[in-house]
């Protein structure tokens, strides 16, 4: 049975012979009853309390959740940023090898450009001083008939 200040306060008595002096029983009656609202109160104040808490609390678990998303999220984006940066750096590192290659070829191909000119110079310097040795023999020869 639920006990109220109201019914602690108005609770009446039988009366009897020599029975209990009324005013000191609605005085203690009235002392009760005013723990007892003061007790309600404070049951109230704490259920609100509990309530309040339990609302943080669930607020709390919502908001670790959340982190924990964002946690899983940034991970999962920093996986994928790492993996791209890989692919970039091994894209980049092949079109350098390309690009090495390149250089090596076209230095090759002036190598052997170069080397074939300079054997065209030496032929050149031999035809011309075969011709020139050639012209002085027969400026000589000219020379010594007179």
């Amino acid at each position: 049975m639920d006990l109220t200040p109201l019914d602690v306060r108005y609770q009446e008595f039988p009366t009897a012979f020599r029975g209990y002096d009324k005013a000191a029983v609605r005085a203690y009656l009235g002392q009760v009853a005013e723990v007892l609202e003061g007790l309600v109160r404070e049951g109230e104040a704490l259920k609100e309390r509990i309530r309040a808490l339990e609302e943080e609390n669930a607020r709390l678990k919502e908001a670790e959740a959340d982190l924990k998303r964002a946690v899983v999220a940034a991970e999962k984006i920093a996986r994928e940023l790492k993996a791209q940066a890989e692919k970039e750096a091994e894209l980049i590192r092949k079109e350098a090898e390309a690009a090495k290659e390149q250089v090596l070829r076209e230095a090759a191909e002036e190598l052997k450009r170069l080397r074939g000119e300079i054997e065209r110079a030496r032929q050149e310097k031999a035809l011309f001083l075969s011709q020139f040795k050639a012209l002085l023999q027969g400026y000589l020869e000219s020379l010594e008939r007179l």
